[in-house]
């Protein structure tokens, strides 16, 4: 279930182009599949990821994490994202979406993974194709035990 909200100054069209990214992104996870991550992605995007480090810079720094969720020995099975209250503005050229992404996996190791978490992307139009840019994912924080609070949900 997806609820969203769209503020444009261009209309519609650049906003489903911005949606159909997203849902090419949400897809990538759902196959498991970094070449359609990369597929959606500029090649100068910066990431803050929820991953370690701070910072990812470039596509090819940031295929790494990517490769160690879909093709490393973490995961098995499907992995489940979900997008609850999207919001989408849209400019000329450039445009930004933030919403709550619910995770979902199984380890390995049999434990299952279940955590929401903020995002937001920031989008270009080069060459006339809509791509993220820059991201950033993160947990909200409890400052008193210094660690990611993973039981919200909205």
């Amino acid at each position: 279930m997806r609820s969203n909200r769209v503020i444009g100054m261009k209309g519609t069209a650049d906003e489903a182009e911005i949606r159909l990214v997203i849902d090419k992104w949400i897809g990538a996870f759902r196959n498991k599949s970094v070449d359609e991550a990369f597929a959606v992605h500029a090649p100068g995007i910066v990431s803050f990821d929820i991953v370690p480090p701070l910072r990812y810079a470039g596509i090819a720094d940031y295929r790494k994490p990517w490769e160690a969720i879909f093709i490393g020995p973490l995961f098995t099975g499907p992995i489940e994202i979900e997008l609850r209250d999207l919001t989408i503005a849209v400019g000329q050229d450039i445009g930004f979406s933030h919403s709550l992404n619910r995770f979902k996996a199984k380890r390995n190791d049999g434990a299952r993974i279940d955590y929401w978490f903020r995002w937001t992307a920031c989008f270009r139009k080069i060459a006339g194709k809509w791509l993220i840019v820059h991201d950033h994912t993160s947990l909200p924080t409890d400052f008193a035990t210094g660690r990611a609070v993973q039981d919200l949900a909205p």
